[in-house]
Parts: C-alpha cells; sequence; structure tokens
C-alpha cells in the first residue's frame, strides 16, 4: 500500500477549532483516508486505485453492507480540551486509545465552562436525562449562569488555597465542579469513529457533546470525504427499520389500506422525523 496524503487534512493539522469558551479539537495527526479504505478493500485481488467514481462506490458499498474491516486502516488522533462532564460520556466509547492531562501532576487552569442563555432549560418531562428545547428567559438564564460562575469562582479559590497549604494536588482537586476543563489525546479508527458520531450527533444526546462531535465530523470529512458522504446518506440521514415497520412500508408502497396502531406509528413518525 502507498503512503496516503490528503491535502486537505494536511491543510488543518494542528489547527484549533474552537467550541464552547474554553474547549477546542484539533487534528494531530491521521493514517490514511479514502485511498486507504479502497486499497484495502481491494487488496484481496491486488488491484489498485481506480477512479474516484469507482472509488465512492465502493466505498459506499462497503459501509451499506457493514464490511467493516477496511474502515479500520484509517485512523485519526485528535488533541481535545473538554468539560469533564463532557469527558465522562464521551469515554463510554471504549474503542479508542487515550491519554488525559492529570490532576495529580499538573495544576488545573482556572477555567470553566459555561452555558450559553440559549442553552439554559428546564428539565424534561418526558426525557429523563435531558432538557427541554425552550429556553427560559434571558434574565432567568443569566442568573442561572451567575450563580454557576461563583461557584465555580469560589471551588477555585479554595483548590488555590489548598495549594499554597502545599496539599498534595491529587487531593486538592477533589472539589472542583464538574465543569473544569481537562485534555487528551484521542485516537480511534475511522470505523470506530463513524460509530461514536452516528451515538452523538443524534438529538438523544447531550447538546454539548453533540457540538463536539459536530466538529469532529466537520474534520473527519477533510480525511476521508467519500466516506463521510456515504455515512451522511446511509446513516445520518437514513433510519433502520423492524421486521413490522418494513412490512407496514412493503404494503403502503403497494398502495394497500392498512391500519397501523398508534404505538407503531408514534415509532416510525419519530425515526423518519428525527435524522441529522
Amino acid at each position: 500500500m502507498a503512503h496516503c496524503i490528503v491535502p486537505e487534512a494536511e491543510a488543518i493539522l494542528d489547527k484549533e477549532f474552537p467550541v464552547h469558551n474554553h474547549g477546542f479539537v484539533r487534528l494531530v495527526d491521521y493514517l490514511g483516508g479514502d485511498e486507504r479504505v479502497v486499497q484495502a478493500a481491494r487488496v484481496s485481488y491486488g488491484e489498485g486505485t481506480r477512479t474516484v467514481r469507482e472509488d465512492a462506490a465502493l466505498i459506499d458499498y462497503l459501509l451499506r453492507n457493514e464490511h467493516t474491516s477496511p474502515f479500520e486502516q484509517v485512523v485519526l488522533t485528535f488533541h481535545i480540551k473538554l468539560p469533564i462532564f463532557v469527558a465522562r460520556q464521551w469515554i463510554r466509547h471504549r474503542t479508542a486509545r487515550l491519554n488525559e492531562i492529570s490532576g495529580r501532576y499538573s495544576i488545573l487552569k482556572d477555567e470553566f465552562w459555561l452555558p450559553s442563555p440559549d442553552a439554559v432549560a428546564k428539565q424534561s418531562k418526558d426525557n429523563k436525562q435531558g432538557r427541554t428545547d425552550e429556553p427560559f428567559s434571558p434574565e432567568t438564564a443569566r442568573t442561572v449562569i451567575s450563580s454557576m460562575e461563583k461557584e465555580q469562582q469560589h471551588a477555585y479559590e479554595h483548590y488555590s488555597q489548598l495549594l499554597e497549604m502545599e496539599v498534595a494536588r491529587e487531593l486538592a482537586r477533589v472539589n472542583l465542579p464538574l465543569s473544569t476543563y481537562t485534555e487528551w489525546y484521542w485516537q480511534m479508527d475511522l470505523h470506530n469513529l463513524l460509530r461514536f458520531l452516528m451515538l452523538r450527533l443524534d438529538h438523544h444526546a447531550q447538546r454539548e457533546i453533540r457540538e463536539y462531535a459536530q466538529v469532529i465530523y466537520d474534520i473527519t470529512k477533510k480525511v476521508a470525504p467519500l466516506t463521510c458522504a456515504s455515512f451522511e446518506n446511509h446513516v445520518l440521514k437514513g433510519t433502520r427499520l423492524s421486521g413490522e415497520e418494513t412490512a407496514i412500508i412493503r404494503k403502503l408502497w403497494n398502495g394497500e389500506n392498512i391500519t397501523i396502531d398508534e404505538r407503531t406509528k408514534r415509532i416510525l413518525e419519530e425515526k423518519l422525523n428525527s435524522k441529522f
């Protein structure tokens, strides 16, 4: 296999893409791109790359039919700065290799995440782990944000006082809030990265991690644009149907008159109306 250089990816290497008030994502390195996916897929019968159109068709076939191993040949490494509460959701994706800054060795910075006013909303009544889409009034939002900021400042003052007393850093850090920023190097192959993006670009994911996922997706499109175009078509803008749902669609397609129970109708509507 030839070494793969992607000019669009080279152009953004080490460039910081800001997220929120203190966070960022930057592409540190990459191994391969669409060309590597094609090379890996065709290695079994020894043919090299062809035209872009043929390569796109092959990538589309592989992704649509879940032939995942060629995508695992592409690897992206990111440097990410993010609040701890986002990191603790992120770490659930266990197929990555990462190295995180340690508060046992380093003095953590006086930097904390704060929501924008339009992100401050009530707890959702039908989504136990999320908020409503309707934000508080600007006045209420400012009050909430001010309260959070005061608590953050107090926590960091206490942290600094403990450090001045020569309390061990591993103890001094423990009362810092989840809004404290952390940093890590995060490396993942393209197949598992697309799985991460499928879940974290979904509207059910928390807003703050979705915003990081969008930046990562925009970067990934520079590295593997053909793969991302297929992923967007089949995954982000597509949906999976159960056997029952497929039968309903087939009958409707054939012009049959059918009765759909309310539960199934609701699930189908949600699937069709909730895509990226």
